[in-house]
């Protein structure tokens, strides 16, 4: 594949998205919400109860080994859950922790009646977008009759600094300036050939210049993403030190090719890498990695075709997702300094069944 072109990221014009949909890295520069001692960061979940439930028992069993878990959902908790009382039960949990708000929660707070297909690229497929906004608008019709959940998701906040270990982190949907920007994208942050629709793509890569300016004004050691739905992990020198971006793609959805496990980004001040790491680095002392999160996958599914039947918006969209995984594999997923803890299909398997071990053992 040819490599594509370095190209600066600019703000997204105002007639994109929303103009609430924008804001500036410099947001992010101020007093640390939070200090934690290790975090996961959890976002696209997509209404996907069985990732939330194997996300809460990770966190009970790394508390039993004396690691504590803070949790933040950095958005899109929401998606397939369109049936009342998922949706309820979702946001009850997910609400209960620290939370940002998608494209997804903000137009269930405050629909903008652009849905949520704005600002998708245009190497896009032009359906996918479509298909978004049809998915939107039946979720929005179950939100309706939660009214006070959808107060609480329109007053979450679109972005977050928490120190770990002392460093800041920079937490958002999207990219450093835009809720639904796609400049942390795998397919912008590397020469991958193809983006999340499954297309080929010569996307144009979003510049080093941007990237170092984005840390600069954020003051912040790394960024962690999701948004743009394939996991992407990479780091860069900026002023001499090494900062790491990691975008999670879906902790509530497959993410490589014959797998069903989501995945999450955990960053801790404990240096020693877990046992079922899919890649991971170092960073100015702290630990980063990419976990798998292991759901129960067939009940997923059912619970899925009840919602989505053959022939929905859902089912067209992320059915195969769901029981293939897309094309893509843990290689296209790590950057430079990056280094891979599972290689083939064989040991993404034994490291699944590591993680449904650890559900069932710490299941009451």
């Amino acid at each position: 594949m040819s490599r594509p072109t370095s190209v600066s990221t600019e703000p997204v014009a105002p007639d994109a998205c929303p103009p609430g949909y924008g804001y500036r890295p410099s947001v992010m520069s101020g007093p640390t919400a939070h200090e934690v001692d290790t975090v996961y960061v959890i976002g696209g979940l997509y209404g996907n109860e069985q990732a939330l439930g194997a996300i809460l028992a990770m966190r009970a069993a790394e508390a039993r080994a004396g690691v504590p878990v803070t949790l933040v959902f950095n958005g899109d908790h929401n998606w397939l859950d369109v049936d009342a009382a998922s949706f309820a039960r979702v946001n009850a949990t997910v609400l209960e922790h620290i939370a940002l708000r998608g494209n997804v929660e903000t137009e269930l707070g405050a629909p903008s009646g652009d849905g949520c297909g704005c600002n998708y690229p245009a190497y896009v497929n032009a359906d996918y977008a479509s298909t978004s906004n049809a998915i939107m608008a039946r979720l929005q019709q179950t939100a309706a009759g939660f009214p006070d959940v959808a107060r609480r998701l329109a007053a979450l906040p679109a972005t977050l600094a928490v120190a770990v270990g002392g460093m800041r982190i920079g937490i958002v949907h999207g990219d450093a300036e835009q809720l639904a920007g796609w400049s942390f994208a795998a397919e912008r942050l590397s020469p991958l050939g193809k983006c999340v629709s499954g297309d080929r793509t010569d996307a144009g890569q979003t510049s080093p210049e941007t990237l170092a300016r984005w840390f600069r004004d954020a003051d912040v050691g790394a960024f962690a993403s999701t948004h743009t739905c394939l996991a992407y992990a990479t780091t860069l020198t900026v002023d001499g030190r090494r900062r790491a971006i990691f975008n999670n793609g879906a902790a509530g959805m497959p993410n490589f090719a014959g797998t069903t496990f989501g995945v999450l980004t955990r960053i801790s001040r404990r240096p020693e890498r877990p046992a079922a790491s899919l890649y991971g680095c170092i960073a100015e002392g702290l630990r980063f990695d990419a976990l798998p999160v292991d759901y129960d996958a067939a009940a997923f599914r059912a619970a899925f075709l009840a919602n989505w039947p053959e022939g929905s918006a859902a089912h067209r969209a992320y059915f195969d997702r769901i029981a293939n995984g897309p094309d893509y594999d843990v290689a296209s997923a790590t950057g430079p300094g990056i280094t891979s803890g599972a290689s083939g299909l064989s040991e993404l398997a034994a490291l699944a069944d590591l993680a449904a071990s650890a559900r069932q053992a710490a299941a009451p």
